[in-house]
């Protein structure tokens, strides 16, 4: 089991990202934007270091639902590679079987 303080922060983290993502987007776009001038970018990018650094949704990572295991999490199940081994030998994943040849 990971410890409760740092899912508790992943949690904290997407409430962030969530929470800022339209300003984040709507800065980028004038930074990235031709028509904008270079004072207005300059602007933009300012506003942007200022935002907090937790609300970048690069800074998030995908943590097992039952561990809160930070690695080898399949996107697609949501689950650590030990827990996601453990539910296909139980037959819980539809689709999934262990492999032989």
């Amino acid at each position: 089991m990971a410890k409760t303080s740092m899912v508790n922060r992943e949690i904290k983290r997407a409430k962030l990202v969530k929470k800022h993502a339209d300003k984040r987007a709507a800065l980028k776009k004038i930074i990235t934007s031709a028509e904008s001038s270079y004072d207005e970018k300059m602007d933009a990018a300012v506003k942007l270091q200022k935002l907090p650094r937790d609300s970048s949704a690069s800074r998030m990572t995908t943590r097992c639902a039952l561990t809160g295991r930070p690695r080898a999490v399949y996107k697609k199940f949501g689950l650590g590679r030990n827990k996601l081994r453990e539910a296909t030998m139980r037959g819980d994943v539809p689709g999934l079987r262990k492999a032989s040849w």
